[in-house]
Formats: structure tokens, sequence, C-alpha cells
């Protein structure tokens, strides 16, 4: 039998199903067989994968021939001869899980076969084969083609086959993907072969409303534990974003295709640039700013406390910044949760100040740095499901609106499903609605209205602020379209299934190739503009992954797609002003926490970290001081380390089948902050003495000194253990200023003379230990007991001499204590001259 008989005989028995190619195959060849619906992609001897698709999508002024290339690899260790590829095609897609689901079927279930085409001869182990198919959308002459009759999103497969040694003939890979019809082009009528065909273009009675998403984020790069400063350097674990950020990077190429859209395409405004509005996380913005300041990194990333060296990116953040600044006055903007953290956590924590850094204060950094005015009020949880507490997270915190998946609610007291049967057969339903169990305890103050988007919108002044209503106490929720965006988190590197992806259509999707991945999106976007749904809104909301890794070429290729959407009739731009704005849907809903975002999310165990570290910051920065004209604020202090604690609640890179990383750096994280914590604290303390006090007397004071080396002032209290007999006077709460000292005398009173020890230590106004305890050595020099006594002895016998002598004056009588001293006070001019005694005189004068 010639190899091109047998290669028919495959075919005919390939179209009939992969059971009848099984006895053709040897034990390691059927393995490589899919052996039906969601069957992994596992090739064993050639891999083929597609390179490019002409066109992309099929207008009715498109070539009418479609053609594809590709590569064929042989990734076995054996050699595989006659290696063949043909194009088949499914049906239209005719439900919107199909654009996931066709892409898992099996081969038979592409009923439309082109012909086998010689691809190589041979191709030894590692060795490749670049190809080229070309085949007719359709045929009026009857030769092979593609078949296409309407507009619709079709699916396509490539189908290599080929003979490994010791092997026969099968197929041994497939590539699949989508390609949207808009319209079909017409058929030329060719001579002597009857007549041509006219074009069929798409039906666009009613072009659906389209928004876009476009995000600007990056992983969490500075470095923890660093408190802020007057001239700080910023730290950096890596150099990475500075690469993402010069020429050919991942962010400046998604900020150059949204730049792109506000310029013209062939001397025609683009239309759908209104429909497009800037997701920018907050924390990604504070890190290019700072790094435009000069910044370092780490020498090894591994190693958080190792050297750090210069980083190179301030001139790129400086050029990227600028972009930015000019491109957000002109467009709809709008804040991230910081960090893209994990609302679900932040609610589980429960710390009030992370919870006003973390989804309050984001809009406001995003308007200060790039000085335009974003929408407020819109929470953008990164899994696109909330529960019950992150619900009432945002809407106690002022936020009227939650962006969810489509699954991630449910008609108010329907029974939850699983999943997989809910996302494939439940619609898409409204695109807002009312989640009447989230409820705000007190009713924010306002919210946009219809008649506020105007005064918003791009192209209108982005410094004034819509005046707004009283907001509903019901949180809303708008609903986006989860296989559009399933498909948008596929384009690019290192491509995430996200959580709200069904299990039941869950696969690695790194296995397709980048060019079937863009197809793919390409398919998701258009095909609710092709197929209209009875009783579904006419609106598609492209939600990307936070952290897209989109390049500049797959980014324009969607964008185009939108705006050959809108040349084409059957898509309209909303801005998100609008769609935020829009009444809820009547029917109320429930939140559904979905099963993949609970295993994706942060695990409970940081939980409890984070709020102890939390709590430790509030009790520092109660005790601060914001002295008038610092530099240096306690808010500025203390904020980068609650920004630590966000970003160890990040979903950035976190997935639930490989989260190890992510653990990594979260726990190196809340260490650090820690550690800095701890040294904070002992930052401000009593500075021992260098010896023993002596105390002049029993009331004598005792001389402390205080320091603080933190830059900001602080207000301590004295916490003093007097010993037995002993009495110190509180001073009170006492200011510290920053980096600097201060002398305290405290007032001690001492009732004998002994040496005492008297244990110091030094607290916030709420008692929380700062420093270390010290101990002062006291020697008293006061007689206590004693001397009291022996003084008031002294007092009583002055008191009663001084009586007796009052006695006697008051009486006349000469006090008998006088006579000596009257004796001894005679003048000296008497003293030594002879007086005969009294009595001799007496006697004298009674003889005469």
């Amino acid at each position: 039998m010639t190899h091109g008989l047998f290669r028919i005989f495959v075919a005919v028995l390939t179209i009939f199903g992969p059971a009848a190619a099984l006895p053709l195959l040897d034990a390691r060849t059927a393995a490589a067989q899919p052996t039906g619906f969601d069957a992994p992609s596992n090739p064993k001897f050639l891999k083929l994968s597609l390179d490019s698709v002409s066109p992309n999508t099929v207008t009715t002024t498109s070539d009418s021939l479609i053609t594809v290339s590709g590569t064929v690899t042989n990734i076995g260790d054996r050699v595989v001869d006659d290696i063949s590829v043909r194009i088949q095609r499914a049906p239209a897609i005719t439900a919107p899980s199909g654009l996931r689901t066709t892409l898992r079927l099996d081969q038979a279930y592409y009923t439309v076969n082109g012909q086998f085409e010689d691809v190589a001869q041979r191709l030894r182990p590692g060795e490749r084969q670049q190809f080229t198919l070309s085949i007719p959308l359709r045929s009026s002459s009857g030769e092979v083609s593609l078949l296409l009759s309407q507009p619709g999103v079709y699916p396509l497969l490539l189908n290599v086959n080929g003979e490994p040694a010791y092997g026969n003939q099968a197929r041994l890979d497939d590539a699949r993907f989508l390609l949207p019809v808009l319209g079909l082009p017409p058929i030329p009528a060719r001579q002597g072969s009857g007549t041509g065909a006219s074009a069929i273009p798409a039906l666009t009675d009613t072009p659906v409303a389209m928004t876009v998403l476009w995000p600007l984020a990056d992983r969490p790069r500075q470095l923890a534990g660093r408190p802020g400063s007057v001239d700080g350097v910023m730290e950096l674990t890596d150099d990475e974003l500075a690469t993402s950020l010069g020429k050919g990077g991942r962010l400046d190429q998604l900020l150059a295709t949204v730049e792109a859209t506000t310029g013209t395409v062939g001397g025609r405004t683009q239309s759908m640039s209104s429909g497009i509005c800037l997701a920018i996380d907050p924390d990604l913005l504070l890190t290019v700013d700072a790094m435009t300041r000069g910044y370092r990194v780490l020498a090894s990333p591994s190693d958080p406390d190792g050297a750090t060296r210069a980083g190179s990116g301030a001139e790129q953040a400086q050029t990227w910044l600028d972009r930015l600044r000019v491109l957000s006055r002109s467009m709809c903007t709008v804040a991230l949760p910081f960090a893209q953290v994990d609302l679900t956590a932040l609610a589980a924590v429960d710390d009030a100040a992370l919870a006003a850094r973390a989804i309050d204060e984001p809009a406001d950094i995003v308007d200060a740095i790039l000085s335009t005015r974003s929408l407020r009020g819109v929470g953008l949880p990164e899994s696109g499901s909330i529960d019950e507490r992150a619900g009432l997270l945002l809407r106690n915190h002022g936020f009227g609106t939650a962006v969810l998946a489509s699954t991630a609610t449910l008609p108010l007291g329907v029974q939850d499903l699983s999943e997989s049967v809910a996302s494939a057969t439940t619609p898409v339903g409204p695109d807002m609605v009312d989640l009447p169990e989230i409820a705000a305890v007190e009713s924010p103050i306002t919210e946009p209205t219809p008649s506020d988007s105007a005064a918003t919108s791009p192209g209108a002044s982005s410094d004034v602020s819509p005046p707004g209503i009283l907001a509903e106490p019901a949180l809303r929720a708008v609903r986006f379209d989860i296989w559009s965006a399933t498909a948008l988190a596929a384009v690019g590197s290192n491509p995430p299934t996200p959580p709200f992806t069904p299990t039941q259509v869950r696969y690695d999707v790194s296995n397709d190739s980048r060019s079937a991945r863009l197809q793919d999106a390409l398919g998701a976007i258009s095909w609710s503009a092709l197929n209209p749904q009875a009783n579904q809104p006419r609106s598609l909301l492209l939600v990307p992954p936070q952290q897209w890794g989109a390049n500049r070429e797959e980014a324009i290729a969607l964008l185009r797609q939108i705006d050959l959407l809108s040349s084409s009739g059957l898509a309209v731009a909303r801005p998100l002003y609008d769609l935020v704005a829009q009444p809820p849907d009547p029917q109320p809903y429930q939140p559904r926490y979905l099963t993949q975002a609970e295993q994706h999310a942060v695990p409970d165990r940081f939980v409890s970290p984070v709020r102890e570290q939390g709590r430790r910051i509030d009790q520092m920065a109660r005790a601060l001081i914001e002295v008038p004209d610092a530099e240096l604020t306690p808010h500025a202090f203390l904020t980068p380390l609650r920004d630590d604690l966000i970003r160890a609640l990040s979903l950035s890179d976190r997935r639930a089948d490989d989260a190890t990383h992510s653990d990594i750096f979260a726990r190196r994280r809340l260490n650090q902050v820690t550690r800095t914590m701890d040294q904070l604290r002992e930052s401000v303390s009593i500075v021992p003495p260098g010896g023993v006090y002596t105390l002049a007397s029993e009331q004598s004071p005792v001389l402390l000194v205080a320091r603080n080396e933190l830059p900001v002032a602080i207000q301590v209290r004295f916490r003093i253990e007097a010993p037995a007999g002993t009495k110190i006077t509180d001073p009170g709460e006492q200011q510290l200023p920053p980096n600097g000292s201060r002398s305290f005398r405290i007032p001690t009173e001492v009732s004998d003379s002994r040496n005492l020890v008297i244990p110091i230590s030094l607290t916030t106004p709420e008692g929380i230990a700062l420093g270390s305890p010290t101990q002062v050595s006291v020697r008293s020099n006061a007689y206590g007991q004693a001397l009291a006594i022996i003084t008031g002895c002294a007092g009583l016998l002055l008191l009663i001499l001084a009586g007796r002598r009052l006695w006697h004056r008051f009486r006349g009588q000469p006090d008998p204590a006088d006579e000596n001293v009257a004796a001894d006070s005679e003048p000296a001019r008497h003293r030594g001259t002879y007086r005969p005694p009294v009595v001799e005189q007496e006697s004298l004068q009674e003889t005469r």
C-alpha cells in the first residue's frame, strides 16, 4: 500500500472517530490520541503550534482564502516520517460556554475537513519544520473549503499526522483556535465555472455596548520593613520593573497600546476609545513615582537583609509616568485595590486603618500622582468574586458598586449549584444587579448618577467631581462575562486561568501557542456582537486580569478587533461611568463566593499575624505626635509599614496550584514588619545612669534622661516602681523630640537613709512598653525617724525654757537664771578692786 493511499484510509477512519483509528496505533502512539471531551493534550512524538492566522478576523472585505502558518517540532525520541497537516472546522459556537468547551472537544467534532498537505518527509528528534496552509472560506464550484455560510465564531483545528519509528501512521497532535467571522467576502465569478457569490454581512440591528477595563498593575516590589523618612531612598526586591517600564517592556507596551487608541487610524478617529477605562494599581504608581527620585535594589532578591545596588530605571520611570499623566487626563481612570489585595482576607483582618489604606486611599493616590480625577465608588476585586464580609467592607467604606464575574452572583433565594453546571447552563443575566443582603450600616455620601457622566466622561474636565446623590444602602454588582475574561487572561506570557473559570472547562492554556490564545480572545470578544440572545442585555464588559501579560502586538490586535466591531456596526462604546450609573435589575441577587476564588485566596494563617502587626502600628500611631512644620508626619512615617501588611495579603501571582512563592513573600514581609516594629519600640528608652544617685535630702529629685531615636516626636509616660518608704511623684505624659533626648526631674521623697534600687521604664500613654526597662540606684542621706525625734525634743525644751522666763517676767520677779548672767555682765572697770563683804559693812554701821 502506498503512502498516499494509506493517508486516505487513515483520513476516512479519522472522520468516523478516534476509536476507529486505535487499531492502527501501537501502545505508545495510542497514548497521544485524545480520547474525548476535556482530554488534555499530551503529545509524545510531534508538537504542533499555531504561528499566525491571516486574516485573524474575516470581514466582507477580507481575502476569500484563510492562510494559517505553524510549526511542527519532533519532541520525541524517535524519527517521524511522512508528516502532513490539514485544517478542520467545527460548527459555529451557539452558546457562550462553547468559547471554551469546543477547544477541548475531540477532533471528530470538527466535521468539515480540508486536505492533508505534506509538511516534512522526515523529522529527527529535536528538529522542527514551519509550514503554511491556505483554504477557501467558501466555494461556489465544489472545491474543498471551510464551507462557511454565515457570520459567527468558528472553532478550527490543525491536525498533524505522521509515522513514528516502530509505529504506524496516526494523528500525533493538533492545535485548536477560534476564527471570528464578522462577514463573508464575495466569491468572484470564475471564467467557465459559473457564477460567484455576493458578500454576507452580519446583522447590525442591535449593536452590543462594549466597555473595557485596561489594567496597569504589577506585583509588589518594595522592600518590606522600611518606615517613611524625609530623605530615605526606596529599596526594591529586584529591578524587573525598570525593564517593564522601559521601551518594549510589558507596562510600556500596555500603555503604548492605549495611547494609540487616542489617535487616528487611516484618517478616522477610533470610536471605541471612550469605552476604555484605565484600571490603575496605586501601589504601582507609588513605586514608579519613588523610582523617579532614585532607588536601590537588592543584590540578591532572596536575601532581604543583604547588600543593595543602585537601580537603573529612574529615567524609564519618569518617562512612563509622564506619558500616563498625559493619557489619564483625556481618559477614564479608576483605582484598583492597593497591591491587588484580597478583599476577603482584608475583611477578615478587621482593621479600619488597613482597610482605609487599601480601598479608600487608592483613588486619592491615583489622583494626586496623575493630577486627574478618577471614578469613585467602584470596587474591583482581583478574583472577580467576594463573600458577604468583603461586600460589607466595600459598602461600609462608601463603595456603591463592585465589578464581579457573572457567576459570582445568583438570584436571591436560588439554591447554589455546582460551578461547572451553573456556569455552563445559566444565562449571563443582567449587567447591573442589587445585592440587598449587603447593605451599609450608614449610607455613604454620594455616587455618580447618569447626569453626572457627561461631566466626567473622557474629554470633559477631569478635575471636577460629579455632584452625585445620596447612595442606596445596598451594594450593587456590575457583572462581566466570564468567557471573554477567561480568553483575555490567556493572552500573553505566563497565562493564568482565572478563579471564575468553571472547573468543567479548566485546562493548562500554556499548551497552546500565544497566537492560538490570541485567536481565542478575538473570537470571545466578537461572539456577543454576532449572537444576540433573547432576553439578554446587549452589552459586554471586558475585564482582563489585573496583572496582564499581553504584549503590544497582542493588545493592539484586541483593541483593533473592538474598533472593527464598532466600524462594522456590531458594537458601540459605552463609558464605564454610564455602565455603573444605570439602574439595577428589578430581580434581587445574592453574592456567591466561588470555590476557585476561595482556593486562590490568601490563606487564613496570614490573617492573625497581619491583624496583630496592624494593632501594634495603630498603638504606635496614637503615641506619635504631629509637630507643626515638621517634614515627616506620623502618618507618613507609619504608612509604609501598613502598605507592607496589605502587600502580604496580595493576590498577585497567587495561584491555587502553586502558591509557594507567594506564601514565602508574604511570610517574609510579615517577619520584616514585625522586626521593624520591635526596633521602633526599642528606639524610645531611658538612658541608663552611669553610677549611683546620692540624694542630698529626703525630698531631692531623681534626674532621668529619656532618648527618642525616631524621626518623629512621641508622647510617653514613666512607669516607676517605688520601693517601700519611698514616694515618687508621677510626672504624667511627657513629649520627646524627634531624634533627641530630654532630661526630667522626678520628685522623690525618701523617709530614711539607705540604698535604693528603683525600676523605671517608658510606655506609651496607653501603657504599651517602650525600650528596655532600667534600674536607678539611689543613696539617701536622710536620718529618717531619729532625726524627727531629736528635732521634736529640742523644740519642746526650747518651749519650756521660754515659758519659764515669761512667767517670772510677768510676776515682776527676776529670773534666778539671770543672777549669774548679771554678775558675768558687770563692767570691766570694777573688776580687780577691793570690795568689802556686805556683812562686814552692816556690822560696822550697827557699832557706830
